[in-house]
């Protein structure tokens, strides 16, 4: 899965011009708007170019008019990044268009949030940007969102095993209030433990909120990033030392906490999992993206992956789609003659 712009700059140096050949990313598939002033550029209708227009607004400098083609075969709503794809794919073709670049790649990341939190209207996170960005062939990158601190880890051994990420094409099923109602609950967890977020929460403060009475569902959402955190630095360890029979482990740990403390999972998802965890080969399955919908991750060798893929389809009401993936780097530039 890959999203490719294409373009050179206008003649004219007026207007900008989009060009969209990819379902995936919106049904209106051309637009264009006027070229000057970063300050003078604002969100508008087709909602998708937005995301392009918001890269352009944060951009290091000013940018001359273009015109370009974007393809994507990332999935939209699917929980793969379809969104951060595109930003960061952007703002990389303008990077060569321009021939400037900020000086750190987390300053790319942060304008590519921000395009999406101001023109998209999305109050997303961090994390698939900075993959986007920052992504390494041969390794997962190890993100910590309390400072932004990055440290590529070296996946081990990675070359007997694989990602089979699984589609459920199942829509989301809950509005963005669910995702509100999780948010609140660790905001209102970090206040009752004194602390400025969970992140600087530990295992022990799980007693306290129970202690402190606080409500279930509280205790649950902040139980699931509170072990979610430490999951996330033991499965670090686990590629840094080639176990992925542990680092599996804590995929199925990770969904199971998904499931049943944050409750972002759908009967499609567990059923994916369910179906995957079956399979001999298989080391762990998990939902990724925001849950609700959308997709599975599952870790196997390589020598069970069409196993798998023949017992989901079995197991599975749906109908799904399949993706082979592995480690490799972030966005680039590509020459082309």
């Amino acid at each position: 899965m890959v999203t490719v712009i294409v373009g050179k700059k206008s003649h004219n140096g007026k207007k900008s011009k989009i060009v969209s050949l990819s379902d995936a990313i919106g049904t209106t598939n051309e637009f264009e708007f006027e070229a000057g002033r970063r300050d003078s550029i604002k969100p508008g209708e087709p909602k998708w170019a937005n995301y392009i227009k918001g890269c352009v607004a944060n951009f290091v400098c000013d940018v001359p008019a273009f015109n370009a083609v974007v393809v994507s075969t990332v999935p939209a709503g699917a929980g793969l990044s379809s969104s951060a794809a595109l930003e960061v794919a952007t703002y990389t073709f303008l990077e060569a268009l321009s021939g400037e670049k900020p000086e750190k790649p987390e300053q790319k990341a942060l304008a590519c949030q921000k395009a999406e939190h101001d023109f998209a209207g999305v109050p997303c996170g961090i994390m698939d940007q900075f993959i986007s960005t920052m992504g390494k062939e041969g390794c997962a990158l190890l993100l910590d969102c309390r400072d932004l601190t990055t440290k590529q880890i070296p996946m081990l051994y990675i070359d007997d095993y694989v990602f089979l990420i699984t589609n459920s094409n199942a829509p989301h099923k809950l509005s963005s209030s669910a995702y509100r109602e999780r948010r609140d609950c660790c905001y209102e967890a970090a206040k009752i433990l004194d602390k400025k977020s969970l992140r600087d929460a530990n295992i022990n403060d799980i007693q306290v909120l129970e202690s402190q009475n606080a409500a279930v569902h509280v205790v649950r959402r902040a139980r699931h990033v509170i072990t979610e955190i430490q999951r996330t630095l033991n499965a670090a360890v686990a590629l840094e030392k080639g176990d992925f029979q542990q680092f599996g482990q804590l995929m199925n740990e990770s969904h199971d906490s998904l499931r049943d403390d944050y409750e972002v999972s759908s009967a499609e998802l567990d059923s994916l999992v369910s179906a995957a965890r079956e399979v001999d080969g298989v080391l762990g399955s998990r939902l990724t993206g925001a849950g609700f919908g959308g997709c599975t991750v599952t870790l196997l060798r390589k020598d069970a992956i069409e196993r798998a893929i023949q017992q989901i389809k079995a197991k599975y009401s749906g109908t799904p789609a399949f993706y082979i993936a592995t480690p490799i780097g972030g966005a680039r530039e590509i020459s082309v003659n």
